[in-house]
């Protein structure tokens, strides 16, 4: 889930347990029967206090499949290496304050979005940043 401005500034957050490792919000379903958007909606108020019902909250029908972090691997079952993500954009108004859980993110900061897709190491997240101007249908002026 990218979260942005009209001007694409993009919210960014430093994992905890990864000090260095910046990303958007992310996150799993709680059960098979939770819908992708109702898991958006979730996490997005999980990991940042934000009602993502209040705000434009696009489903971008696309999928990635990526290999999971070796320093992840831990979290899964055994022998699963690879993941499913499903990309969300989210556009509020500017840049506001977020509520961290500091069990899951130590800081965040909003950047210009060239410069957030800089600043992550994970490939479908920056990919997702960098197509904001054509997905979210705003100017990268």
């Amino acid at each position: 889930m990218v979260i942005h401005t009209p001007d694409l500034q993009v919210l960014m957050m430093e994992r905890a347990g990864w000090q260095g490792f910046w990303q958007s919000v992310t996150g799993s379903l709680l059960h098979e029967s939770e819908s992708l958007r109702d898991a958006a909606i979730r996490e997005v108020r999980e990991e940042t206090g934000l009602d993502a019902t209040r705000y434009d909250l696009r489903d971008w029908d696309l999928e990635n499949r990526f290999e999971i972090f070796k320093k992840h691997q831990s979290r899964y079952a055994p022998g699963v290496t690879h993941n499913l993500e499903r990309v969300f954009s989210m556009s509020v108004p500017e840049p506001l304050p977020v509520t961290l859980d500091p069990a899951e993110h130590l800081s965040f900061k909003w950047l210009p979005y060239r410069e957030a897709a800089a600043l992550t190491i994970s490939w479908t997240n920056r990919d997702a940043i960098l197509a904001l101007p054509l997905k979210s249908g705003v100017s990268s002026r």
